[in-house]
């Protein structure tokens, strides 16, 4: 999921098993990756925020 323009990334920083960070030169976060996602893994929220964007 990319929150800025992904050719901007210059860092990428494991922060948790599977969740890396991707950064601007700033250090400023513009990106996130998670690793062995699955649909069961989906929390709460961003099946809330799912279900908002759908309708």
């Amino acid at each position: 999921m990319w929150f800025d323009d992904p050719e901007r990334e210059v860092i990428c920083e494991e922060v948790g098993e599977g969740i890396i960070l991707k950064k601007d030169e700033n250090g400023k976060v513009i990106g996130i990756e998670v690793l062995y996602f699955s649909k069961e893994d989906i929390p709460l929220e961003f099946k809330a925020i799912a279900k908002t964007i759908r309708t």
